[in-house]
């Protein structure tokens, strides 16, 4: 395997997901990478495999998605029992699903994005120690918390003062439009959804996850998860209806929610007699008081 001197010349990233890119190349390079023993699942070649093959085996279409479950479960251990290099190896295995994320979630961010990337990173390493190996779908659950970790940091940094130089000088207008995370976010602030319902709703609407691949509680039915999600969609589209957010308001973020919503939803938004504040707080106390992305607090 390289040693880090053989890249002294070259510049450390500053984003920390380039510097695991590059760390995670590190341990891929030389005549000793490191492996797993393919033989150990299902489906994989029967011989040691570099961690950066293993990477690319996975993200073929016809690996099953249990050989994933499997995978991680190995991965995980190690970095539980070993650290270092294997935590190294489970970031760089997740990088084809974190740095999308990123970017996302960043889109529309003016300033450095660095921060949020590092709580991406941040709590997928936190997930790697808490997440529940006994069952599956262990990687969504993973994503799941790197998510939301990056979620969290972007609405503190949007909500925190924009720093300006000394003096007296013109800026230009606040910009009306923002990503439709920042309107679900906007939301479950003000209590139209709650923050399982914004997940739920990302996930299965922005994301194109598919609602049975949505984590969610054991006991919660499928019929079950529709009937949540339309409840909360009728909720949004009402909301951004009659709200200043709204297409009165001229934002056109929450023009892009109400299309998105209504062209992927039978959601039908009449405007009842009472106010967007009473109808909420009614609507709102439908959700379990402990209910989070995983179904739990």
């Amino acid at each position: 395997m390289a040693r880090p001197s053989d890249f002294e010349h070259a510049e450390w990233p500053t984003n920390p997901l380039d510097a695991v890119r590059q760390a995670f190349a590190w341990l891929t390079a030389g005549d000793h990478p490191v492996a797993v023993d393919g033989r150990l699942f299902d489906h994989l070649p029967d011989r040691d495999i570099p961690v950066d093959e293993l990477r690319d085996l996975l993200l073929c279409r016809s690996c099953p998605r249990r050989v994933w479950d499997q995978v991680w479960r190995h991965v995980i251990t190690r970095v539980r029992a070993e650290g270092g290099t294997w935590t190294i190896v489970a970031v760089g295995l997740a990088l084809p699903m974190l740095t999308p994320m990123a970017t996302r979630l960043t889109s529309r961010y003016a300033a450095d994005p660095a921060d949020i990337h590092a709580e991406i990173v941040r709590g997928f390493l936190d997930a790697l120690e808490t997440t529940d190996l006994a069952t599956g779908r262990i990687m969504i659950r993973l994503r799941w918390q790197a998510y939301r970790a990056g979620h969290r940091a972007l609405m503190v940094a949007l909500d925190g003062p924009t720093p300006k130089a000394p003096g007296f000088f013109s800026t230009a207008p606040k910009p009306s439009a923002g990503h439709p995370d920042l309107v679900l976010a906007r939301a479950v602030r003000v209590g139209v959804l709650t923050p399982t319902e914004a997940g739920l709703i990302g996930a299965t609407r922005l994301d194109g996850m598919e609602l049975a691949d949505w984590p969610h509680h054991p006991e919660l039915t499928y019929e079950g998860l529709r009937s949540l999600r339309r409840r909360a969609e009728a909720r949004l589209a009402a909301w951004l209806t009659e709200d200043d957010i709204g297409p009165q308001g001229s934002d056109p973020t929450g023009e892009t929610a109400s299309t998105r919503l209504s062209s992927g939803t039978c959601v039908t938004t009449p405007r009842p007699s009472r106010s967007v504040a009473e109808r909420v707080v009614g609507a709102a106390t439908d959700e379990p008081p402990n209910s989070g992305l995983q179904g739990r607090g």
